[in-house]
């Protein structure tokens, strides 16, 4: 029984946030009369006033909502990009949060790209030495080298969730030091939806954590890994 609530426990900590974060969004992603344009229209209008014309509003398919610092782009899952929903141009305000971050070259983003980018490099060595290891167990016969096979399973996986953890403040930052003022003060939402806009600003900060932690969850993930 004990065993049972463990288990419970363990994957309401990791898959819980997840949850959390997409029944946000969806709860406020039904279009609304009231607001007058998209999400794409929002960053587009944003970007002009803060005169970051330079950087792109495009739509991706396959990515999520992201900023990419590299080609200068606010990218926007297609209904974000094409919706006047609560949820389209809170996300769009968030993504453009970052990219007003990297237009003043701020320490904290720039950190955050440098430990991405080393966490990346970590889990394809990793990879590698997974591949490697079942090969050395069926050869050298020892029970050890499956049980090491797991634990570095364990940490590259982990990896991505140490990454995402430390990020968060650049997440926040972007949502309640520059997507909530941009809000707020341009009075792009109406007061009686300032509650659900921060619930939607707190789902977005904690995005890419939730979604590293259910990812250790992910039985496909593990086999991928095992088959590198």
């Amino acid at each position: 029984m004990h065993i049972v609530l463990i288990i419970v426990v363990v994957i309401a900590i990791l898959y819980g946030p997840q949850w959390w974060a997409k029944s946000t969004f969806r709860r406020y992603s039904h279009k609304r009369d009231d607001i007058p344009g998209s999400g794409s229209e929002l960053a587009i209008h944003l970007l002009k006033k803060l005169n970051m014309e330079h950087v792109k509003v495009e739509k991706t398919d396959k990515a999520g909502d992201h900023y990419d610092p590299g080609d200068k782009a606010v990218r926007l899952s297609p209904n974000n990009f094409n919706d006047n929903s609560l949820t389209a141009i809170t996300v769009a305000a968030h993504e453009v949060g970052h990219a007003i971050q990297d237009h003043r070259n701020e320490r904290a983003l720039n950190a955050s790209i440098r430990l991405g980018s080393i966490g990346h490099t970590i889990q394809k060595i990793g990879g590698f030495v997974l591949y490697l290891l079942p090969i050395l167990a069926i050869v050298s016969r020892n029970p050890i080298i499956g049980l090491l096979t797991f634990v570095v399973g364990i940490c590259v996986m982990g990896i991505a969730v140490v990454v995402r953890m430390l990020s968060l403040p650049v997440e926040y930052d972007a949502s309640f030091n520059k997507a909530l003022p941009l809000l707020f003060e341009g009075n792009y939402i109406d007061k009686k939806d300032r509650p659900a806009a921060r619930r939607i600003l707190k789902a977005a900060a904690l995005t890419y954590v939730a979604s590293s932690l259910a990812s250790l969850l992910d039985i496909w993930q593990w086999f991928n890994l095992f088959r590198r």
